[in-house]
């Protein structure tokens, strides 16, 4: 596997600063002005602002968002998107324009450019997660504490393109509460997974009915992060009790789980080429885990309280090692060189030996020391 790919990763924390973690060197790099830092400059949500990863969108908890650029190194603005109240549970970008979704459930169609909003949408109350399509992105879903699984097109905004509707009554003929915690859009599907705040897991297919086609649960506490495999076959499930665990979607089992964690996981994003999942959460660490082995490959300790991440994934960074890579391996052929030679200097400079010379030593000392010793015994 190419470590190098996995050079760089950016999180977000609880504090408000913003880390750049070079996880081969167990590095952290912290971008943040120190002296203004409160709760309510807590980073809760990150995208990146372009197809080139070149710049990312951090949202905070105050509603506002920032840019940081990732060649720079610097901060390269920041945007008031107030809507509603509460902290923004989503970002996203569609073009030029960033979409933004607060807790309170206004969901804003900002210009990167503009102070004002092209639009809004009212999602709903007591919004836990918005997201948007990667392959669509003109499409986002939201949902949260009794506010089902909706999705909506920004270019229709009147009425949701799909809302879910609820599962149906327990035994008991009571309504089964609604908490929508994460969401994930299946890839080259119109199927959308989400996770719930009561331990489980729904699969929505807008194409056949409102009411979900696939459901199961996961241990005993609330899901707080889901992932979707490349494939679409499987889900990372990362729960408050900092359990993190692949479920096979096919047949509802457990395919691994993945140890180390001390506290609720709060965000899960798959390496798209290697396999590898990184996650992060209240214990305050980074770590990357192989998919198929459930070994830690990486683990980094960054001090404050983990919300979100984002994994840097170009061919830019595997040049570079590649090629300092080659001068390494040039330097320790040419140093192995040298140190042969000079090996074969010093055993030059080395006289033959002589076979005879020690065995006649070694003869005379040893009959010199059984002379010693009869004298010895005679005097005793």
């Amino acid at each position: 596997m190419s470590a190098s790919m996995l050079t760089n990763v950016y999180v977000g924390s609880g504090t408000g600063i913003f880390k750049q973690v070079e996880v081969e060197k167990k590095v952290a790099v912290n971008y943040a002005d120190f002296n203004k830092l409160n709760k309510e400059e807590e980073i809760v949500c990150m995208c990146w602002a372009n197809q080139q990863q070149t710049q990312i969108h951090l949202g905070l908890r105050n509603q506002t968002v920032k840019t940081f650029d990732t060649e720079e190194k610097c901060f390269k603005s920041s945007k008031e998107c107030f809507g509603g109240e509460g902290a923004l549970k989503g970002i996203g970008v569609h073009g030029d324009r960033i979409i933004t979704c607060s807790e309170s459930g206004i969901m804003k169609v900002w210009d990167n450019l503009k102070d004002d909003a092209h639009f809004e949408i009212n999602v709903g109350e007591n919004v836990c997660k918005m997201r948007k399509n990667a392959e669509k992105p003109n499409v986002f879903a939201t949902g949260g504490k009794e506010n089902d699984l909706k999705i909506w097109d920004i270019n229709n905004k009147d009425e949701p393109i799909f809302k879910a509707k609820n599962v149906k009554n327990d035994f008991l003929d009571l309504q089964v509460p609604v908490w929508m915690t994460d969401v994930q859009f299946l890839p080259k599907s119109t199927k959308v997974l989400t996770g719930t705040g009561h331990h489980q897991i729904r699969i929505y297919d807008p194409d056949s009915q409102r009411r979900p086609v696939f459901e199961m649960t996961y241990d005993e506490y609330p899901i707080t992060a889901v992932e979707v495999s490349t494939d679409g076959r499987s889900v990372f499930v990362g729960n408050t009790q900092g359990r993190l665990a692949r479920i096979d979607l096919r047949n509802k089992q457990v395919l691994k789980v993945y140890p180390g964690f001390a506290g609720s996981i709060r965000c899960i994003s798959l390496h798209p080429t290697e396999p590898m999942v990184a996650t992060c959460g209240l214990d305050r660490f980074l770590r990357l885990h192989n998919v198929h082995t459930a070994d830690v490959a990486h683990k980094v300790y960054l001090k404050s309280k983990l919300n979100c991440l984002l994994v840097k994934c170009t061919e830019h960074f595997q040049k570079e090692n590649n090629s300092s890579e080659s001068v390494r391996n040039s330097s320790k052929v040419k140093q192995t060189k040298e140190d042969a030679d000079s090996d074969d200097d010093v055993w030059d400079q080395i006289s033959p030996l002589n076979e005879d010379e020690p065995k006649k030593k070694t003869t005379k000392r040893l009959k010199n020391e059984g002379k010693k010793s009869k004298k010895k015994a005679r005097v005793k």
